[in-house]
């Protein structure tokens, strides 16, 4: 699995000469919002393994060791109080995962994880965290995988927080390529928790994020 990384605010897992704080890409799945703890605060200098996840928001993952479960259930759990992370945010936090394609390489799929600062919020100008660029998107009964998106860094944020922005639609032959791609077994596999199996597949996690539908009808695309 190729994954991108946003440690120290650049994009990382991506083969290239220079660092990159933007990367062009075309969205072909995006997962459930999920949950994840980790015990020790975030450093820029080492990679920590979480402590306790949920897929579903509500329980700890079947995965979870025992003796690492927060609570039994995510609501009543105290990682999910306010102040319990850092100022006023919750100890465990949101995360939501993205399968992409760079736009000079379609065929290849990558996982980019997000974090809550990335997943909510509002726009700033042209600025959109991604549920704010999915409001967009629906409004104007656009899909992801039907245009090119740039992804960028927040410069005035102290921690990795991105942004994004559409750019073009893509070209019919780039259409049909990305077409190829969204059953593909890298992209299950990208939107997929790492420390877990999705248990349930049957309803698309590109048709619906998070509480309203983005269109997935290609067929007028």
């Amino acid at each position: 699995m190729n994954r991108i990384s946003i440690r120290e605010k650049t994009f990382n897992g991506i083969p290239t000469e220079e660092p990159l704080t933007k990367i062009s890409v075309v969205i072909i799945g995006v997962a459930f919002v999920s949950r994840i703890y980790y015990k020790d605060a975030y450093s820029s200098e080492k990679v920590a393994k979480p402590t306790c996840w949920s897929e579903n928001q509500e329980t700890p993952a079947l995965d979870v060791p025992e003796d690492q479960r927060q609570s039994g259930r995510c609501i009543d759990c105290t990682q999910n109080i306010k102040g319990s992370g850092r100022g006023v945010g919750r100890a465990c936090r949101f995360v939501q995962r993205l399968a992409l394609v760079l736009e000079d390489d379609l065929e290849t799929v990558y996982q980019l994880q997000l974090p809550p600062t990335s997943i909510f919020g509002e726009s700033i100008g042209g600025d959109m965290p991604l549920r704010a660029y999915a409001r967009y998107l629906e409004a104007r009964e656009t899909p992801f995988v039907a245009l090119v998106t740039d992804i960028y860094f927040d410069d005035e944020s102290n921690t990795p927080k991105l942004f994004f922005r559409p750019v073009r639609p893509l070209e019919e032959q780039e259409l049909e390529t990305v077409k190829k791609m969204l059953d593909h077994e890298d992209t299950t596999q990208a939107l997929t928790l790492n420390v877990v199996s999705v248990e349930d597949r049957s309803s698309s996690p590109f048709a619906v994020m998070d509480g309203f539908t983005i269109k997935n009808n290609l067929e007028n695309v």
